[in-house]
């Protein structure tokens, strides 16, 4: 029998721990925070169909069913604007998609903690100091002098990992020299009146001539939560709809340092976008520097492996950390519980390791190239990614071939998770 401790309660911690669970595997999940909440400040998380599919493989089946139908959706595709809102290009939702019926799902951080704690041995206000291993176990050591044994160790502390730190002290995250702002309007009925539809009903991207670009993205959770604690839908509350709120999430990035805030560098932009500025609420504003992991290079597979942003942490762009993240958790899920049924632990996760480092740091490049193309300083590179992408609106094609959705399943050909049988 195999025990495996998690140290971090994020996103993919949490999904590993479920389809362990779900398998039959023993597993304890150690979180530093305090309370089941403390971590939930912030903005909802895109779940696309990378993602999507990797988190219905670590789910029991009523999970499942509970985040579809409080997750919104984050609309009728993807529009490419300059900055006075004149449209380049829209990405149909089913181009990228691929046409699955799972589709992008947008949720609520507070909605997908709940869901993701259902039934979950997890220890909170344990902060993960150090591990130990010996020939048979690991032991992993808390600041308040506890320890835990097992047979594998998950490092899924986030970016700051401690865990990372001690098993690959090299591994470093670099500056990216990118500086971001982020804030929420409240999508009511006043507002959803002078938003423009491809702004309102879906992702939109801005790409003005200079160093910056901006990101807006509809959240819809509430009604969507309102409607399944109407239908009677399993593990929805009244205190799970009392947390969620309906939004447009906006995000601004750009070179140099927005020390007066994002108002005067877009003064020259359509009105819209200044007032999505404007009338947002300050206390949702947030800024941030963007970061990104160094390349890693394979190192000897212990009976301590990563997840997520704790091995491949990357910039905003592009939403694809959780994602990553919720990948890893898929795939470490299906190679554990091969180990639980016989299959050599170090072999398991040595295979583990190889596909992640693999996709994930594609992952971490995708989103770091995309965040130096859509904040270049060059006015020349921008307006040839502004006439490029008006040539895949004028011949679809082209923008076929650009915006389908290539992604493989990385865990094609491995054992479902399933429950055990009994």
């Amino acid at each position: 029998m195999t025990k495996v401790l998690i140290a971090g309660g994020g996103v993919g911690g949490l999904a590993l721990a479920q389809a362990l669970r779900k398998a039959g595997v023993p597993v304890e999940v150690f979180e530093r925070d305090a309370e089941a909440d403390d971590w939930l400040l912030g903005y909802r998380i895109h779940v696309n169909r990378h993602g999507g599919q990797a988190l219905r493989r670590c789910l029991p089946e009523p999970l499942w069913e509970a985040f579809v139908a409080t997750a919104g959706r984050p609309g009728a595709g993807l529009t490419f604007h300059t900055e006075q809102l004149t449209e380049l290009l829209h990405v149909e939702e089913e181009l990228m998609t691929g046409g699955s019926p799972d589709g992008h799902h947008a949720v609520s951080r507070i909605a997908l903690r709940r869901l993701l704690l259902t039934d979950l041995d997890v220890h909170f206000g344990r902060t993960f100091e150090r591990y130990s291993l010996d020939d048979d176990t690991v032991t992993a050591h808390f600041t308040d002098g506890s320890t835990a044994v097992g047979d594998v160790l998950i490092g899924a502390d986030g970016a700051n990992s401690t865990v990372r730190g001690q098993l690959l002290p090299d591994a470093k995250r670099v500056d990216t020299a990118v500086h971001g702002v982020a804030g929420r309007l409240p999508l009511t009925d006043e507002t959803r009146a002078w938003l423009p539809d491809r702004v309102k009903n879906g992702l939109s991207i801005v790409l003005p001539t200079d160093d910056e670009f901006f990101f807006s993205a509809v959240f819809d959770g509430r009604r969507r939560t309102a409607d399944a604690l109407a239908a009677g839908t399993d593990l929805v509350d009244e205190e799970m709809l009392d947390t969620v709120s309906d939004y447009l999430l906006w995000a601004f990035a750009t070179r140099h340092s927005p020390t007066d805030g994002v108002a005067p560098l877009i003064r020259d932009w359509h009105p819209v976008l200044q007032r999505v500025v404007a009338e947002t609420d300050p206390a949702t504003v947030h800024t941030m520097r963007f970061k990104t992991s160094a390349p890693v290079t394979p190192w000897p597979t212990t009976r301590v492996t990563l997840l997520g942003d704790a091995i491949h942490n990357m910039t905003p762009v592009m939403g694809l950390g959780a994602n990553t993240a919720l990948r890893d958790a898929a795939l470490l899920a299906h190679q554990l519980t091969a180990v639980h049924h016989g299959a050599p632990l170090l072999d398991a996760l040595a295979e583990y390791e190889r596909r992640m480092l693999a996709y994930g740091f594609e992952a971490v490049t995708t989103s770091r190239d995309r965040a130096y193309e859509f904040t270049s300083p060059n006015p020349i590179a921008k307006r040839a990614m502004r006439a490029w992408l008006r040539l895949c609106a004028a011949i679809p094609p082209m923008k076929r071939a650009a915006f389908r959705d290539k992604w493989t399943d990385d865990t094609a050909g491995l054992p479902p998770v399933t429950a055990p049988s009994r």
